[in-house]
């Protein structure tokens, strides 16, 4: 499964124009935003519909409670802004207004992960699927590229009930063809293999993919799983693909505690007890660098990806 990194598109660009389309076909559709429109491109929602786009200014709790208003009301909202600010300085108004009443708002976290960059750690989500995968109600779902976030945005507007959107600040390659169709219910596996179940989702997709590719030149086998949606983690297709390998291992822009790993962690010691190693960011704070670097820094670029699988399955093998 070949994908090309030289051509890559803005996935936040996707994000607000799938808004705006969506806007065109469903008037209930309202969205939110704390001062931050040009960069998670809500804006391009707010010139087509100025009338349904309110900028609440920083002010992100206020945002969230507002939304929650909105809903009573039967209006969908969308409320958008850096994951960090949108997940983590409204825990308590998306806890309790929006997800115990079981409201009907969409919340997407933009510039998710250590690929935020320059801006550093205190604007860089590391925490934010745990935080919103930990609230009763709410769904968590993590694009990989432009035409699954496409219909992730789709799939909200047309299905009841809170959820989080994450996307990061990077653009992303086309992983997924015309006849990719997103599925709520179910992962999805994208290439079979022997050596090691791998479990990815997001902007770690394409680097986990490249990786394989690496691996398969040297010989070994990468079975690969893409799950979009953390929350509710498809355990069937997790546990029926993972019996066919010796060990998972788990790879995220996100930390290691609380997200995709911890999510496959928990499945697994409860249905099918197995070795699981989790590669993301080790319980530690980001830093302010370019993307491509800190991804390298952290061990989540094509190339450490490749020596850290291959340093895995090779341990495997030597206990055959």
């Amino acid at each position: 499964m070949l994908i090309n990194k030289a051509e890559k598109k803005s996935i936040r660009s996707a994000f607000g124009k799938a808004l705006a389309d969506l806007g065109k076909v469903n008037s209930d559709i309202v969205v939110m935003d704390a001062d931050l429109a040009c960069s998670t491109q809500t804006q391009i929602f707010a010139k087509e519909f100025p009338e349904r786009f309110f900028d609440l200014g920083i002010a992100e709790q206020d945002m969230i409670a507002s939304a929650a208003g909105l809903a009573s009301v039967g209006k969908i909202p969308f409320v958008a802004s850096f994951a960090m600010f949108v997940t983590g300085r409204t825990y308590d108004q998306i806890r309790n207004s929006i997800s115990y009443p079981e409201f009907n708002v969409k919340i997407v976290g933009t510039h998710g992960g250590v690929t935020v960059g320059e801006d550093g750690a205190s604007h860089q989500a590391l925490e934010d699927i745990s935080l919103m995968r930990g609230i009763p109600n709410m769904s968590v779902i993590v694009p990989a590229d432009c035409r699954e976030c496409e219909q992730v945005v789709k799939f909200a507007a047309e299905n009841y009930g809170p959820m989080y959107i994450r996307i990061p600040r990077t653009n992303v390659c086309d992983i997924f063809d015309e006849n990719y169709e997103f599925d709520f219910c179910k992962a999805q596996l994208l290439q079979e293999g022997e050596d090691v179940t791998v479990i990815t989702n997001g902007e770690t997709l394409a680097e986990v993919i490249e990786a394989s590719e690496n691996l398969k030149k040297d010989g070994y086998s990468v079975q690969i799983i893409h799950a979009p949606v953390v929350k509710p983690l498809d355990g069937a297709t997790i546990i029926e693909h993972a019996k066919k390998t010796k060990f998972v291992i788990t790879v995220e822009n996100h930390s290691i505690i609380g997200g995709l790993g911890s999510a496959v962690c928990e499945l697994l010691a409860e249905y099918y007890p197995m070795p699981v190693h989790r590669l993301g960011v080790n319980d530690t704070f980001g830093q302010s660098g370019k993307s491509d670097v800190l991804l390298d820094y952290y061990g989540l670029n094509s190339e450490k990806l490749t020596k850290s699988i291959k340093r895995h399955i090779d341990k495997y093998r030597l206990v055959k």
